[in-house]
């Protein structure tokens, strides 16, 4: 049987690819994308082989994140809940599609992951897997009794590590669980367990902080940035030229000065539980603030209102791991339509921790000053005695529903006096 394993290098993956092949008796193959968590991937190959594997691959998809994952995404305005910008949600349809190409590759018959049992991401993995290759097998060791009995905790793996000989560097504590991408680090578990906890307390700037600072420690001036925009993607930050890969980066860079898209909340899993999360998405916020910018002025009111009725929904198929599902890619579809015409450029003033707009133009702008002026018309555009029948024939259902029941109500008898 051969598997491909999920698997960066950590005490977690590492037990889990020697204790898969030796359960199952399996060819191991590991995986990991670098999708910009910036971590020191080189010598997870050499790491991989002397933990079980028979091959390793580490690739690079970053710039496939973001043109084919981040921007369509954005492209929808998705935010999941109000708060979240889906920074996790939206890695894990990609790393499963690598991972069943991999497997296709080397005629593997499953895949593995170290996604735990009351998360969201165990869903995400295996919808993709279920869309792209349903006669795949899935390993997933933390639903296994066998597993959970054999590791009840940290301390039973890093034992099993010491006795298999593994090189892991690992303690046997953890005040939170991490998770870093291109688009943010999301923080959960641990102490953060405890949703009456300040995570924007001081005494955390050494937690926090890892892609911003706390508002309170950005620069006192405000810094001003353009963003151009062609179709509702950004391809250009004050005046240069970018990739996706690129845009984003910078504005990670940008945002993060100034502490920008710091969000802590209580939200609603896929599995049924609320859990408590700490985002830093500095470069996607900035980006969703400057595209709705963008949008205001050259779409039309009612696609704008249509596609804006389908945010939630798109942004809960995207959290709830339906990347590859038809009705997702049907909506996508739609919002692309809405696109065509989003074009010009934005500037936003960001400044200790908020993103201001400060400007917006476009070669198709729907504003007219001319129209939209207090002042008299000269384009004789808009004739202001129209607004008398306009606003009586949406009145007029108004009326008559004040009429009828109006009528309808029994009068009061009058009291005697005695």
């Amino acid at each position: 049987m051969k598997i491909v394993l999920a698997y960066s290098g950590g005490l977690d993956t590492s037990v889990l690819m020697s204790w898969i092949k030796d359960t199952y008796n399996a060819e191991m193959i590991g995986f990991c994308a670098n999708i910009g968590q910036e971590e020191e991937l080189r010598g997870l190959d050499k790491k991989a082989r002397a933990t079980g594997a028979s091959h390793m691959y580490v690739d690079d998809l970053q710039d496939e994140f973001a043109a084919d994952f981040i921007f369509p995404m954005m492209r929808a305005g998705a935010i999941y809940e109000g708060q979240y910008f889906l920074g996790t949600s939206i890695a894990r349809p990609l790393i499963a599609k690598r991972m069943v190409e991999i497997a296709c590759k080397h005629k593997a018959q499953a895949i593995g992951h170290g996604a735990t049992g009351k998360g969201n991401d165990q869903v995400r993995f295996e919808l993709t897997t279920a869309a792209l290759a349903p006669d795949l097998e899935i390993i997933a060791p933390w639903r296994d009794e066998r597993f959970r009995s054999e590791f009840p905790g940290r301390a039973e793996m890093i034992d099993y590590c010491r006795k298999k000989k593994i090189d892991v560097q690992a303690s046997a504590s953890k005040p939170f669980s991490m998770d870093r991408n291109l688009l943010h680090i999301s923080y959960e578990a641990g102490l953060l367990e405890d949703p009456w906890l300040n995570a924007g307390d001081k005494k955390f700037r050494d937690y926090f902080n890892v892609l911003s600072v706390f508002p309170e420690d950005a620069p006192d001036k405000a810094e001003l940035v353009t963003i151009d925009f062609e179709k509702g993607n950004a391809v250009a930050i004050n005046g240069k030229a970018m990739t996706p890969l690129q845009v984003m980066k910078k504005l990670n860079r940008l945002g993060g000065r100034h502490g920008v898209g710091r969000v802590d909340m209580v939200e609603n899993r896929f599995v049924g539980m609320k859990s408590r999360g700490v985002y830093e998405t500095p470069g996607g916020a900035i980006l969703h603030h400057a595209h709705r910018m963008m949008e205001s002025l050259t779409m039309d009111r009612e696609v704008m209102h249509i596609r804006d009725s389908l945010i939630p929904k798109y942004a809960e198929l995207v959290y709830n791991g339906f990347w590859f599902a038809p009705e997702r890619e049907a909506i996508q579809a739609m919002v692309d339509d809405t696109q065509k015409n989003v074009t010009g450029t934005v500037r936003v003033k960001l400044y200790k921790g908020g993103i201001h707009s400060a400007g917006v133009k476009s070669p198709v702008s729907l504003y007219h000053p001319d129209i939209a002026t207090m002042d008299a018309d000269p384009t004789n555009a808009y004739n202001q005695d129209d607004a008398t029948g306009f606003i009586r024939l949406n009145g007029l259902r108004l009326r008559v529903n004040s009429m009828v029941h109006q009528t309808k109500k029994p009068k009061k008898k009058a009291s005697k006096k005695k």
